[in-house]
């Protein structure tokens, strides 16, 4: 699933609502769940914002972030 990046919140919350709740209700039920996020931005990322986009992802203890270069 594909979510908006402008409604992301909303449709997160939905999701919690209307999924997650429902499995993580099962007995004994271990549920596991990801975000990816992935940006392709043809003139590259200012250095202010990779930095601040690095720092957050630590701040947030992402398991995984980075930049590539294409």
């Amino acid at each position: 699933m594909t979510l908006d990046p402008t409604r992301v919140g909303r449709d997160a919350s939905r999701i919690a609502e209307e999924v997650i709740a429902h499995l993580a209700g099962l007995v004994g039920a271990k549920l596991t769940v990801t975000l990816e996020i992935e940006a392709e931005i043809p003139s590259g990322a200012p250095d202010q914002v990779v930095r601040t986009v690095t720092e957050n992802s630590r701040t947030l203890k992402f398991t995984s972030q980075g930049f590539e270069k294409e």
